[in-house]
């Protein structure tokens, strides 16, 4: 089961990652303000990755693919890393998919 980890960045915003059973982070918030709204966050992912339509995949200007997770107002809930090719991509957001719903959330900022 994947697990969602909460933590701080250095200018002192929290964010998560959504990490894969093997460890791998699927998927990066953005920076919140607050633990609450990174909460928030959390629970935006667990429901809107469950609609396959929520997922935009996008290539970089450096032609590699990834994805964004997307609220239902449009926003951007949560980012993917960049994938060697569309077929690692889509593996990503079925791991997204997968792994979201049941994932613990672990909350680092308290340790």
């Amino acid at each position: 089961m994947g697990k969602f980890e909460i933590t701080t960045r250095k200018n002192g915003e929290f964010q998560f990652n959504l990490k894969a059973t093997n460890g791998q982070v699927i998927l990066t918030s953005q920076g919140y303000k607050t633990k609450a709204s990174c909460l928030n966050g959390v629970e935006s992912v667990k429901k809107n990755s469950q609609e396959e339509a929520r997922f935009e995949m996008k290539v970089a200007t450096n032609g590699q693919p990834y994805f964004n997770l997307m609220a239902t107002n449009g926003q951007v809930i949560g980012s993917s890393q960049m994938y060697a090719n569309e077929v690692n991509m889509r593996n990503g957001i079925a791991s997204v998919m997968n792994n979201a719903p049941e994932a613990e959330i672990v909350d680092l900022t308290e340790a």
